[in-house]
């Protein structure tokens, strides 16, 4: 079994209203990840928190750094951390 990680990325531009969170969310999902994806107030970023397997979260940080169609990342914080265990599966938080 592979290392288990968490991370917390913040990623910055057009983010908001062209879909992000939806496509956050769906490829999470698919790689197995646990956590939330929700827009922050200053409208022009979101907040993902993300805990699986290493891999797993490299793969979503390729897939942050790209964005969905009608969106563009102009920045890519990370701050990688160890596994809380306290979410059941990938959400969309409000």
């Amino acid at each position: 079994m592979e290392e288990q990680a968490a991370l917390r990325a913040v990623v910055r531009g057009r983010v908001q209203g062209v879909g992000f969170r939806d496509f956050v969310w769906r490829r999470a999902r698919f790689l197995g990840l646990t956590g939330y994806v929700r827009n922050l107030p200053d409208g022009r970023s979101l907040e993902v928190v993300a805990e699986g397997e290493r891999g797993a979260l490299e793969q979503l940080l390729e897939y942050l750094r790209e964005g969905p169609r009608g969106a563009r990342v102009d920045g890519l914080e990370v701050e990688w951390g160890q596994p809380s265990g306290r979410y059941p599966d990938f959400g969309i938080a409000f």
